[in-house]
């Protein structure tokens, strides 16, 4: 089979298409015919060299993927057939043409939704879910801040907030992608390029800050996360965009605020506690994508590039530029 590949970590140049080998269903797996895959920063990470996939897990790129069953191994349930449509969220694997998966971890792609849109769901919608849900405890009627709001978990978690019937503020860093969050739902956005987000956020809640913060950025934004969150607020750190390095009296300021701070990478996650969140999203989630659904949810495709055009596809994600997310599609 095909699959996305490098061969020593470097810049997007050093990627290409390779010929491997076609993976076999172990026990209890199930083998998906892979027909998109999405693009996330975990992969440009691992590319440079700088996040390897978790122990046992594959070392092609891609963290989510979209297809149809073709295989199953021993010990299946009798829970997919050939020829399901599915989607799953994956360590690892997911930019080539098959990948094999537990089959507590595959989703049903909803009806009349394609491979396309499918793929832009399993890692975006699933991260925001888990971060808001599991470790935010979003209640009802709370505001949430959203950093890069017009990523693919921007824009999931802006959807899931309204769905929670809590309030969804957002910070991106043009006006374009700012008008992207609010055709979203976004209540109100802030270009962080220009405007002090903490001021505003401020202004916007009337002086009592914001429940909980979703913050992929990290080291550069502590002050500012620290002077808008709420007493008793929630400040959950899923990624450092801007490194980790912190300079000040962070933990005095986090006290005065009892104010808590939770950490979250969702692809180190054991597999019992990935397959619990994906349950549940399943239950209380999935049937929101379905035409006729109320409020209707909708995943964001930006782009869509062939896997020989992987490269392509990083350097654009690098600059960048993308509302929503980059799909890669696998040759037929």
């Amino acid at each position: 089979m095909f699959a996305a590949y490098f061969d020593c970590p470097g810049g997007p140049e050093n990627l290409y298409m390779k010929e491997v080998m076609k993976p076999n269903p172990g026990e209890g797996e199930v083998l998906v015919k892979v027909s998109a895959s999405a693009l996330n920063r975990a992969d440009i990470l691992q590319r440079r060299g700088k996040y390897p996939p978790p122990k046992g897990a594959s070392d092609i790129l891609g963290l989510e993927a979209s297809g149809s069953v073709a295989g199953l191994g021993p010990g299946c349930t009798g829970r997919w057939k050939i020829g399901d449509a599915v989607m799953a969220l994956l360590p690892g694997g997911g930019q080539a043409q098959y990948v094999t998966v537990p089959e507590g971890h595959l989703m049903p792609i909803p009806k009349d939704m394609t491979f396309v849109q499918a793929a832009a769901i399993p890692e975006a919608w699933l991260t925001a879910f888990q971060l808001l849900h599991f470790v935010g405890k979003v209640q009802e009627g709370e505001t949430v801040l959203i950093h890069a709001g017009a990523s693919g978990v921007g824009m999931a978690a802006i959807q899931l907030v309204r769905l929670a019937k809590a309030v969804p503020v957002v910070t991106a860093g043009t006006q374009e992608k700012l008008k992207a969050t609010a055709n979203a739902g976004a209540a109100v956005g802030f270009n962080y390029k220009n405007e002090d987000f903490s001021e505003k956020v401020l202004e916007f809640t009337k002086g009592s800050g914001v429940d909980i913060i979703l913050d992929c950025v990290g080291g550069s934004y502590w002050e500012k996360n620290l002077n808008c969150l709420s007493t008793d607020g929630r400040w959950i750190i899923y990624g450092l965009l801007s490194g980790g390095e912190v300079h000040g009296d962070l933990l005095a300021r986090l006290l005065s605020k009892r104010a808590s701070i939770h950490t979250s990478l969702l692809r180190s996650r054991d597999k019992e506690a990935s397959n619990g969140y994906g349950q549940a999203f399943t239950e209380d989630v999935l049937p929101h994508f379905s035409a006729g659904a109320s409020p209707r949810l909708q995943p964001l495709v930006d782009s869509v590039y062939p896997l020989h055009n992987i490269s392509e596809a990083h350097r654009f994600m690098e600059e960048n530029k993308n509302i929503g997310k980059i799909v890669i599609e696998m040759p037929v």
